[in-house]
């Protein structure tokens, strides 16, 4: 998941590209999730202590509709608007990668298996943790929990559809832990944002164009560094690292001269990779919010969490979600610096800044004149 390396080439080479901030400050702004990350990210965070996922009564996992019951509403708590977005069909590019993944599952599982028998209770929950897979139960189980808030279907990948939304200017921000959303034109990305409260991570944003300034680089010469660097689609190259892909980009210009240098025949996986980062994701439309938040007992009793303190969570929410919301100060007007066009000479700055001068002594002498009438 995700681009490997590319946020230490980041903070490396472009460290103006990233900023961080507390999660209050981004009020009013409306964020694209990636739905179909943030399940997977409570199936592997939200546990008991002794490591095991969170159960009903019936013994179904309920991990990830608690993270996203409670996790969505600090986020609204804190005046943000979410849209989150589940993933569609997968591409058949990212079939092998797929199969990749399914195998290192299997392997842990093994391995987990050992673990209980011979290993201790941290082995076993790391092993746990490798075999998390989010399922379509999964998905309409959370789908069905956010239907009251309104959520979008991606045709493929979430990640394409929320850059989109970005891009269009629908959303101010992407939100994912997936570096690749960047590689979808997503002009701002907000990672960490569906944390726990408990973690005290603030909130990273990565700025698309300031990335792209700081690395010297094209939008087409990015998707190529980072579909070198390994991605959803393809594995990285034996012997490449983050800073040698770096390298070669620079010095031949993009991946088919980098592919040529390296003599890999592989150039049709990566011009197919290459298609899926520059095309424009499509958009289906989305159900909108509900305007009858009615609170739904059948949650309640598939997640056996406390009734009142459900019921609790769902008053807030609607609170949050009816109440109306401060307007940003940055949304009403743009702050310009005062600039001379070529016609106007180093003259007209002079005669400026002399008005300047002239109206500050003329403060100091009103002040002065001020303070005179008072001592009598």
């Amino acid at each position: 998941m995700g681009i490997k390396g590319l946020t230490g080439l980041l903070l490396e080479n472009s460290p103006n590209a990233i900023s961080e901030h507390e999660i209050k400050t981004l009020f009013g702004r409306k964020v694209a999730i990636d739905a179909s990350m943030s399940i997977y990210q409570f199936l592997i965070a939200v546990r008991q202590k002794d490591g095991e996922m969170l159960q009903n009564d019936a013994g179904e996992t309920t991990s990830h509709l608690m993270g996203f019951f409670y996790r969505t509403i600090r986020i609204v708590e804190n005046g943000i608007k979410p849209a989150y977005v589940f993933d569609g069909k997968p591409p058949e590019l990212k079939a092998g990668v797929l199969a990749k993944r399914f195998e290192r599952r299997e392997e842990a599982k093994e391995g987990g298996e050992e673990a209980k028998e011979t290993g201790t209770t941290e082995e076993m929950d790391r092993f746990s943790r490798r075999t998390v897979k989010v399922t379509r139960e999964h998905n309409e189980e959370c789908r069905k929990l956010l239907g009251l808030m309104g959520d979008l279907q991606a045709p493929s990948e979430a990640e394409a559809q929320c850059a989109e939304l970005a891009r269009g200017g629908k959303v101010y921000a992407a939100g994912s832990e997936d570096m690749d959303t960047l590689t979808f034109h997503a002009p701002i990305l907000y990672r960490h944002l569906t944390f726990s409260e408990a973690k005290k991570q603030p909130i990273s944003e990565i700025n698309l164009q300031k990335a792209l300034e700081g690395l010297d680089m094209t939008m087409s010469q990015f998707i190529d560094l980072c579909i070198l660097l390994g991605c959803d689609y393809l594995e990285p190259i034996k012997g490449v690292g983050p800073k040698s892909a770096l390298k070669l980009i620079r010095e031949h210009g993009g991946l088919a001269g980098v592919v040529e240098h390296l003599r890999e025949k592989q150039a049709s996986k990566e011009e197919a990779a290459e298609d899926v980062g520059l095309e424009n994701p499509g958009r289906r439309r989305s159900r909108g919010v509900s305007r009858e938040r009615k609170k739904d007992s059948t949650y309640i009793n598939s997640t056996s969490d406390s009734e009142e303190r459900v019921r609790k969570g769902a008053d807030k929410l609607s609170k949050f979600l009816n109440a109306k919301q401060q307007g940003r100060l940055d949304g009403f007007f743009t702050v310009k610096p005062k600039t001379f066009s070529k016609k106007d000479g180093p003259a007209k700055k002079a005669d400026a800044k002399k008005e300047t001068k002239s109206g500050k002594r003329k403060t100091e002498t009103k002040e002065v004149g001020s303070s005179k009438k008072a001592k009598k």
